[in-house]
């Protein structure tokens, strides 16, 4: 199938180009010997067609084969090396060119990785650390490396990384005692990965979940081709330090040069940064494009210069077979060009290879906390070496006598103004204002504090600039910001914060409702009708007490009793009287008289079991409906508070949360209706009716709210 087709085309000269490479597909390869024979037969078939240059994206072993071929038949030979399965590459050692000509050109620079980790290593001072290699990284590849660390006495350790890294830590801790494990963790306190992406995903997950990782541990991933997806999976997954080393094109963002680049025209779905076909597309793919290019440049001098030689029809099978007599001059025409395409500037000045590279460093501090973006800290070229630093910064020895401009916002118990002399400079106190002042007193340095002059945190105009403490550090009128700010994205995209030493969450401030007197609260643990129901039962037992204690009257007068008196003396004869004595017994004071029979024994104690069941009922019930009638509030969450239009509400205008329900009501993608409402009665009249310029502002008005 075909591998590349582009059409350039020629500004000045108006001439099309069409280059097309194209490689078939053979199955059932069984070694590189065939892959090597199969490329040779197709350049051969291409030569008897007619040539003038020939372009490839292979591995070492098939440009090698190539290379020969080239040598042998004088066409030049634009190279590109590829990746095996995402390893880092390592230089291809080509055979020597008979006569000392060589036609094959490196369009990608040479390999300049072992360069900048010694760099890096010097940078970090680092004595012993571990590289780990992917099985198929050629290990030949560090030998430059190695000599130089070597030499600079530094110890370093190789381990080969096998397809199945979950079995290697396996095998540790069941081929390693205790000691040497704690031996081998200390040594994964530095390590040097020299994977794939998804590699060293997976060697750094395995670290961490068998605890051989620490928070002092340093991971630097090493390889010229990763995105950005994966550099955050990388941060994301390392527990402590992590720096990834790769290949950057600068060009990719200058929008300047847009799609035109010199005398020739880039295709504008790769060169438009906003279409991001780009980062899409492999390192070898970029210089592949870019190879074809300089051929069309090449081809261009030549009808300019008038000395364009016909193309090359050979037969490299038979020995008899003369090179190309063209193939010289076409080689020099390609050599003393350059151009400016996706990769920068190329040509191949530098002994027949592209020399122009270009790495980025990224790394996040020390024990950064997951999730945090990775941040650039240095790059590195080919002909200025390292540009920044590495090492991490401490301000401990630098911040002796230096006075530092303070810029603060009040809010109590944060920032606070203390008791002020008649005379004297404003004072502050407060948690932020002592937290201050210890490190003033710890790194030696002086202060001059003030208040933010708009009273406001800190938030993005339309126009792109900051207000409040955010703008004052961005304008550098001050140094430092003191307060009770919110760390969000926005902010951390345009100043650093410090860590976090207190979180909330957003919380509704409410007046506290009136205390309303109801003289029949007292009522409330029952339902009405179990007040009936208790109402009725005291006369209806009154009667039956009254009843039997008649008829046991009956049965046991006695003549020396007056009439209408029981025999027993109790004083329940009458039916006022019984009635008493249950309600007596109902609400717990006892009774009047002694009950004698076993049937009124029966009834009266039946009915106390229910008189102590009724009145421990109502004293828990009544306990806590006077608990949660004083903790009873319409509102505790925003869709109850987006429900009601009883109570006005708002917020600070111009804070973390005022942006925070602004993106959340206005975004489109926002399913539900509550934030939209909370924005619509917040931000009415741009937020001047309910929100306030200050928390304390809030906290006056909330008492004097609806």
């Amino acid at each position: 199938g075909t591998l590349f087709s582009e059409r350039t085309y020629c500004t000045v000269c108006k001439l099309n180009v069409c280059v097309s490479v194209e490689a078939e597909v053979y199955m059932h390869l069984y070694n590189s010997q065939n892959i090597q024979q199969i490329f040779k037969q197709f350049s051969c078939e291409l030569m008897n067609q007619g040539i003038l240059a020939l372009v490839t994206s292979t591995g070492c072993a098939s440009a090698s084969a190539l290379q020969s071929l080239t040598d042998a038949m004088h066409i030049p030979h634009l190279y590109i090396q590829r990746n095996s399965e995402g390893s880092p590459r390592t230089a291809c050692q080509f055979n020597p060119s008979p006569g000392g000509q060589r036609y094959t050109l490196a369009a990608r620079p040479p390999v300049r990785l072992n360069d900048v980790m010694l760099t890096l290593v010097e940078e970090l001072r680092w004595q012993k650390f571990i590289v780990f290699y992917d099985i198929e990284y050629d290990i030949r590849g560090l030998q430059g490396f190695l000599d130089q660390t070597s030499r600079q006495g530094i110890d370093v350790a190789l381990q080969r990384v096998d397809r199945n890294i979950s079995k290697i830590f396996t095998n540790l801790f069941t081929t390693m005692r205790t000691e040497e494990l704690n031996r081998y963790r200390d040594t994964l306190r530095r390590a040097i990965l020299l994977l794939s992406p998804h590699g060293a995903h997976t060697f750094i997950q395995q670290a961490v979940e068998t605890n051989l990782a620490s928070k002092d541990s340093h991971w630097v991933f090493v390889n010229e081709e990763i995105s950005d997806t994966e550099i955050l999976e990388l941060t994301h997954s390392a527990l402590g330090r992590m720096t990834v080393i790769r290949q950057i094109f600068p060009l990719w963002r200058d929008s300047s040069t847009r799609c035109m680049r010199q005398n020739h025209r880039i295709s504008s779905l790769l060169c438009d940064p906003q279409e991001g076909y780009l980062q899409n597309l492999e390192v070898s793919n970029l210089y592949l494009y870019d190879s074809v290019l300089m051929l069309a440049n090449a081809f261009y001098r030549k009808l300019e210069d008038r000395k364009w030689h016909s193309m090359a029809s050979l037969n490299c099978i038979k020995k008899s077979t003369k090179p190309w007599n063209g193939g010289w001059s076409m080689l020099e025409t390609i050599q003393k060009g350059n151009i400016t395409g996706l990769t920068g500037t190329m040509d191949f000045k530098d002994n027949g290879s592209n020399s122009h590279v270009q790495f980025e460093i990224l790394g996040s501090s020390f024990s950064e906390t997951f999730g945090k973006d990775i941040k650039r800290l240095a790059t590195w070229d080919s002909v200025h070496g390292l540009n920044g630093s590495l090492k991490e910064s401490r301000i401990e020895n630098g911040m002796q006598g230096v006075t530092v401009k303070v810029v603060t916002l009040l809010e109590d118990p944060f920032v606070m103004v203390a008791e002020n002399i008649l005379g004297q400079p404003k004072r502050y106190k407060g948690f932020s204002i002592d937290v201050l002042d210890a490190l003033a007193k710890i790194l030696g340095f002086k202060y001059e504090i003030y208040q933010v002059a708009d009273s406001k945190y800190g938030t993005r105009l339309p126009n792109g600039s900051w207000n409040g403490m955010i703008g004052d550090l961005i304008n550098k009128r001050a140094d430092l910001a003191v307060s009770a700010i919110t760390i969000t994205p926005e902010r951390e995209n345009v100043v650093d914060f410090s860590k976090r030493y207190l979180d909330y969450s957003v919380g509704i401030l409410l007046r506290k409702p009136e205390e309303k007197i109801n003289i029949f609260s007292l009522f409330a643990p029952f339902d009405l009708a179990v007040w009936a129901c208790i109402a009725a039962a005291i006369p209806v037992v009154g009667v039956l007490i009254f009843l039997l204690n008649r008829l046991q009257a009956l049965r046991s007068s006695s003549q020396s009793a007056p009439p209408g008196q029981p025999a027993n003396g109790t004083g329940s004869g009458t039916l006022h009287s019984a009635i008493w004595i249950v309600y007596g017994a109902f609400v717990q004071q006892g009774g009047d008289g002694v009950v004698g029979s076993v049937a009124l024994r029966i009834v009266m104690g039946s009915w106390w079991l229910f008189t102590l069941i009724v009145c421990s009922s109502y004293t828990a019930n009544l306990a806590a409906y006077l608990t949660v009638s004083r903790m009873d509030h319409a509102i505790r969450s925003f869709q109850d508070l987006a429900r009601q239009i009883d109570v006005d509400y708002g917020t600070v205008r111009d804070s973390a949360v005022y942006d925070y329900f602004r993106n959340k009501g206005t975004n489109p993608l926002e399913q539900d209706s509550t934030y939209s409402e909370l924005w619509r009665t917040i931000s009415k009249n741009n937020g001047m009716d309910y929100s306030v310029s200050s928390p304390s502002e809030g906290i006056r008005k909330v008492p004097q709210s609806c």
